[in-house]
């Protein structure tokens, strides 16, 4: 059976007024908690500051991990324009850091993210925080949902990365 690589991923979970940012890696078949934090920008803010905040936050987290591969959520917003377009500016900056250092970026749906998890589409935010604890070994619940649900993103990519590669192998 062929090593396993340990593939070091950016998980974000998008928003303006709070990015949740978390670096996991793949240990052979454990999951490594690096890193993570919660970068909240205010309202009364300049748009332009906020947005090179949360940029800042991602580039620093890219320069000192080197993840190769970013896992972000995806937007799916109805009827909510405002906001769709708010968190579209916070996806913007964070695909930004992710080509200037050469990141593959994968998105995922809550959905997804839950079912990889938990096993179910419909989990609610708690259970997915169980999960990311016990899956993490941290010895805490993350504070921050945006923080828990980046660290989500990065734990389904691994496990996607860890299906693939399995496929490939029985090819």
């Amino acid at each position: 059976m062929p090593k396993e690589s340990k593939l070091t991923v950016l998980g974000i979970d998008p928003g303006l007024a709070n990015l949740g940012l978390a670096i996991v890696r793949q240990n052979n078949r454990d999951f490594e908690y690096l890193d993570s934090q919660l970068v909240r920008t205010y309202p009364k803010t300049k748009q332009s500051l906020r947005l090179k905040k949360l940029y800042d936050a991602c580039k620093l987290l890219i320069i000192k991990h080197k993840p190769s591969t970013m896992a972000i959520e995806g937007q799916f917003f109805q009827g909510q324009r405002g906001v769709s377009f708010k968190v579209g500016q916070a996806v913007g900056v964070c695909l930004l850091a992710a080509a200037e250092y050469d990141l593959d970026v994968y998105e995922y749906s809550p959905r997804q993210v839950k079912q990889t998890l938990v096993g179910t589409g419909r989990a609610d935010k708690a259970q997915v925080s169980y999960m990311v604890r016990a899956m993490l070994s941290l010895k805490q619940t993350p504070e921050s949902h945006h923080v828990a649900d980046a660290l989500a993103l990065a734990i389904t990519h691994i496990s996607s990365y860890r299906l693939q590669s399995l496929e490939e192998i029985r090819k």
